[in-house]
């Protein structure tokens, strides 16, 4: 019955497309790494013909680390991105005229962690310690930044970076001993645990609450193509709202398989991870709906950026950054 209602809603999409002579949007959306399984409600939406039934023909470029995808979106070369909030809010100050539209993970996708063996249970412990990040300029290093220099400690002085790059890499740099403790996000800290390196996540509450990455786009593209913004956010409300009920999760996994089979040969792994993904993009504001931004949050991140030194000043209007002008739209769905 789910599969005879998709056909019916793609053809009328179909049908919809020939009767007014238009033609499908493409859209390019940038992300930080090759993983599908932090844009959940995405793959779910490729997957489930969404995209589609919006009249967008969507595709996804895979790029290293949230720097590489706001230099993308400010030359053209992709008309969605997904930054972290460090990243983009450093943009900003650069004046690159960039607009946060959809927060896709309402709780923080990072964690300071350390392995289980460590005597390290707080960020002061790993004074003169290496902790090793992705890449030098995700959303990590400034998270992770924030979170020492909280503590009174300075990169450089007090501790150093050292990039080993994603997920299983990390696991060789904890084995050589070239690390003492990783900026992880949700994958990375799986990928370790499920690989036999057991960590434990010493991130302080306070810094628990700061989002992860979201879509973005040029405000040139928002003001000029809404009506496209309000489609594309539409098939991705659709998407949450089916990866969320439980009775989904392996046609969820399916669709990730799909896209990327290599990610999905662990099923067990990868449902896991699914269930982890879907807690931390689960809005935790009452009936404020998916990617609803909270200005408190912006206001956090942006004082703990200034502070970490990330960012020399407050950007001039920090409501400019970022809309919750189509959230109410994206959300009326069925």
């Amino acid at each position: 019955m789910q599969k005879h209602s998709r056909i019916i809603m793609s053809l009328a999409a179909a049908l919809l497309v020939a009767a007014t002579g238009a033609k499908a949007e493409d859209i390019i959306i940038a992300v930080p790494n090759p993983s599908y399984v932090p844009l959940l409600p995405i793959a779910v939406a490729m997957g489930e013909g969404y995209f589609e039934d919006e009249g967008l023909d969507l595709r996804v470029e895979a790029l290293n680390g949230s720097g590489a995808v706001l230099q993308s979106l400010a030359s053209g070369q992709a008309q969605i991105g997904n930054p972290g909030a460090g990243p983009f809010l450093s943009a900003r100050a650069r004046d690159l005229d960039v607009k946060f539209l959809y927060r896709l993970n309402p709780n923080s996708s990072y964690g300071l962690v350390v392995p289980e063996a460590s005597e390290a249970d707080t960020p002061e412990k790993l004074r003169g310690k290496v902790i090793g990040i992705g890449t030098a300029d995700g959303a990590e290093a400034a998270f992770t930044r924030s979170i020492f220099n909280d503590s009174g400690m300075t990169e450089g002085t007090d501790y150093s970076f050292l990039v080993v790059g994603d997920g299983g890499l990390a696991i060789a740099a904890f084995s050589r001993g070239d690390i003492d403790a990783y900026a992880a996000a949700t994958g990375d800290a799986a990928i370790l645990n499920s690989r036999g390196i057991l960590v434990r996540n010493i991130t302080p509450d306070r810094f628990r609450k700061f989002f992860g990455n979201g879509l973005a786009a040029m405000t040139s593209y928002v003001d000029e193509n809404p009506e496209v913004v309000v489609r594309f956010g539409r098939a991705i409300v659709k998407g949450a709202r089916f990866a969320e009920k439980p009775e989904n999760i392996d046609t969820v996994v399916d669709h990730i398989a799909t896209i990327n089979p290599q990610e999905a040969e662990d099923r067990d792994f990868v449902k896991a991870l699914v269930e982890q993904i879907i807690v931390r993009q689960t809005p935790f504001e009452p009936g404020k709906g998916f990617g609803y931004q909270d200005h408190e949050a912006w206001v956090a991140w942006q004082d703990s950026l200034v502070q970490s030194g990330d960012l020399e000043k407050p950007v001039a209007d920090l409501n400019a950054v970022y809309t919750n002008d189509f959230v109410e739209r994206w959300n009326a769905v069925d």
